[in-house]
């Protein structure tokens, strides 16, 4: 299911499990990293089928490498799918990124210098992800730290000539933008005037920190007033699309989550009020 509609779900960690089995949470949908339930059998397993007896599960991935030179692991593509099957996610997603290469894994995303040869290299890996899933993936935008010099295209513009060549949907990241932006010195509002909002169909919410000379998309703090603005400014553009709450450290109490996922909804109602 890609279709556009408008609902609010938080990432499931392993801190609110119980919480997600033994009473009803207030959600639309969660989402859940598709490594941690790739393999067949045990509680992981079993956990997000009984969650999925609940609620609606989005798969998002971090380890498909999808700007990897070498291609796609299709060991890995095999095992994502088996979970597709079996799960019948809401959505499946990934990085605009890269973490390995002949047998080597990073375990970061790394970023991608955006050419036209990192471009064809791109699109390759996510014609070939979305034939053997047999359904469109979200791609979703990165943090970054570093740019390169070599750099022919702006990310928006590469994202935007991703999207048209592969037909593939956009997971969104508010907070990823607003890092990014501060640590390149580039306008967010132009970020957001560049991205195909037709492809949008969810949207990441997080906190970030603040480092020794950027800020770091750590995922352990609430999310802060200036992405919740753009967020804001996201969501008019986007219209009825799916919004999540990302927490992947120092997380609080269940209850603090859906605090925020409150705020969340309020901005969507107030916009959908506006535009009515």
């Amino acid at each position: 299911m890609t279709a556009s509609f408008s609902s609010y779900g938080l990432g499931l960690r392993k801190d609110h499990y119980r919480d997600f089995l033994e009473t009803d949470v207030a959600v639309d949908f969660v989402e859940v990293i598709s490594e941690n339930f790739m393999v067949p059998g045990g509680r992981p397993r079993d956990i997000v089928r009984r969650v999925r007896e609940r609620h609606p599960v989005a798969l998002h991935g971090v380890s498909m490498s999808i700007g990897s030179a070498d291609g796609l692991d299709r060991a890995y593509l095999d095992r994502l799918k088996a979970l597709v099957e079996e799960i019948e996610p809401l959505f499946v997603s990934d990085h605009l990124s890269w973490s390995r290469f002949e047998g080597f894994n990073s375990h970061d995303l790394l970023p991608l210098p955006y050419t036209q040869e990192a471009l064809d290299v791109v699109c390759a890996n996510i014609g070939m992800a979305q034939d053997v899933l047999d359904r469109t993936m979200l791609i979703e935008n990165p943090s970054s730290y570093v740019a390169f010099d070599g750099s022919t295209m702006t990310e928006w513009q590469f994202i935007d000539a991703m999207c048209a060549r592969t037909g593939c949907h956009l997971l969104l990241d508010v907070n990823n933008i607003f890092v990014s932006a501060s640590n390149h010195g580039f306008d967010p509002l132009a970020y957001l005037d560049g991205i195909p909002f037709d492809r949008v169909r969810q949207i990441h919410l997080a906190g970030h920190s603040q480092g020794a000379d950027m800020l770091i998309d750590t995922h352990d703090q609430p999310v802060p007033p200036p992405v919740w603005a753009l967020y804001e400014q996201a969501i008019a553009r986007a219209g009825p699309v799916a919004t999540m709450i990302e927490r992947d450290d120092a997380i609080p109490p269940l209850c603090d989550l859906l605090d925020e996922l409150a705020i969340a909804r309020a901005i969507g109602v107030s916009i959908d009020r506006k535009a009515a």
